[in-house]
C-alpha cells in the first residue's frame, strides 16, 4: 500500500494507492474520491452492551468505518476530514500503541485494531463530548487534526498538561490523569474545563486549534440574527 499526504498543513489530503487485494479502513464519510476498481464495505465498530450505549455516551454519534478494497486491479482513493488541519502518520506496533480522540481518526491499515470499548479514559469526559479510542496491533494509523499538529516527545517522568479539546493522541505506555483545570473558579471561568496530565516516556500529539472555540465564535455571529428573527 502506497500513501501520500498532499496540501499540508492546513488542507491535508491523504492519498492511498492499493494493489489488487489490498484494503484500507477509513472513517465513514472521509472519502473524497476513489477509482472504480475499489470496492467499499461499511461496518459498525460498536459491539455488545458497551456499543448499545454509544448513542447516549458520545453525543448521538455511532462509529462507522468503511473498508476500501482494490478488486480486479489496483486503485487510488483520497481521504480527508471535516476540520481544516493536518494529517499525521503514526506507526503502530506490538507494545507501542496509541490513545486517540475519536474525532482524530481518519484511516488505518488492516492490522490496526480500534478498541472503542476501552474504558480507561471515559470517566468525566463524556460531559465534554470527548471519546477516546485505544489503538493497538501492527500497521499505519492516519490521524487528522484541527489546525497544525504539535508533537511532544516526553522523557521518562517528564510531564505535560494538555487541554482536552487540544489533545489528539498519545502513546499508550504513557501514564495520565484527567483532572479539573485549577480550582472550581478557574474551571468555570477559565474556559479550559478538564485537562489531562500526561507523564512520559512517550509521544503526545496536540492540535493547535480548538473546535469548541470555533463553534462558540460562530455562535456569537449568528445568535443576534436568530434572536432578531425570533422577535
Amino acid at each position: 500500500m502506497k500513501h501520500e499526504i498532499r496540501y499540508k498543513p492546513s488542507y491535508a489530503l491523504l492519498i492511498i494507492t492499493l494493489d489488487s487485494g489490498e484494503s484500507i479502513t477509513a472513517e465513514s464519510g472521509s472519502m473524497t474520491y476513489m477509482q472504480p476498481a475499489i470496492e467499499v464495505r461499511t461496518k459498525k465498530r460498536e459491539k455488545s452492551f458497551w456499543g448499545s450505549l454509544s448513542l447516549a455516551l458520545i453525543g448521538g454519534q455511532s462509529f462507522f468505518v468503511n473498508e476500501y478494497t482494490a478488486a480486479g486491479g489496483g486503485g487510488e482513493a483520497g481521504f480527508s476530514a471535516a476540520p481544516l488541519g493536518d494529517i499525521e502518520i503514526l506507526q503502530v506496533s506490538e507494545g507501542h500503541g496509541f490513545i486517540i480522540q475519536k474525532s482524530a481518526y481518519l484511516a488505518s491499515q488492516q492490522g490496526v485494531d480500534l478498541d472503542i470499548r476501552w474504558e480507561g479514559f471515559t470517566k468525566g469526559l463524556f460531559g465534554q463530548g470527548l471519546f477516546m479510542i485505544r489503538v493497538s496491533g501492527t500497521g499505519l494509523l492516519f490521524i487528522n487534526t484541527f489546525g497544525a499538529i504539535d508533537k511532544h516527545v516526553l522523557a521518562p517522568g517528564e510531564k505535560l498538561i494538555v487541554d482536552n479539546f487540544h489533545l489528539v493522541a498519545f502513546s499508550d505506555r504513557c501514564e495520565y490523569v484527567v483532572r479539573k483545570f485549577g480550582g472550581l473558579k478557574e474551571t468555570i471561568l477559565g474556559g479550559e474545563g478538564l485537562v489531562t496530565e500526561i507523564s512520559g516516556p512517550g509521544d503526545v500529539y496536540v492540535q493547535t486549534k480548538n473546535i469548541r472555540e470555533l463553534a462558540d465564535w460562530i455562535w456569537t455571529i449568528i445568535e443576534p440574527r436568530i434572536q432578531e428573527k425570533a422577535r
